[in-house]
């Protein structure tokens, strides 16, 4: 019960990635376990409950989405740990 999903919407029309965010959320309100892997940052902050930011092969930080903002992820991305921000 766990859908894995990378780069869902790499490279397809706006209406697909409409209808490919309902799947995922559809999915997720089903009570299935969804890992995304995306660089979109607006689809990442839309489709998310929790956000684990990765840099150099390490977990730099996990955030809450609705707690989420651009810079503290940018900050993460850049390697730079939360603590430390």
């Amino acid at each position: 019960n766990l859908l894995v999903v990378g780069q869902p919407t790499r490279g397809v029309d706006i209406g697909a990635i409409e209808f490919i965010h309902r799947q995922i959320i559809a999915m997720r309100d089903a009570g299935k376990a969804v890992l995304l892997i995306s660089v979109e940052l607006d689809e990442i902050l839309s489709l998310s409950d929790r956000i684990l930011v990765m840099f150099d092969g390490q977990i730099m930080g996990e955030i809450l989405a609705k707690d989420a903002d651009e810079r503290e992820i940018g900050l993460l991305m850049a390697g730079v740990r939360k603590e430390a921000a």
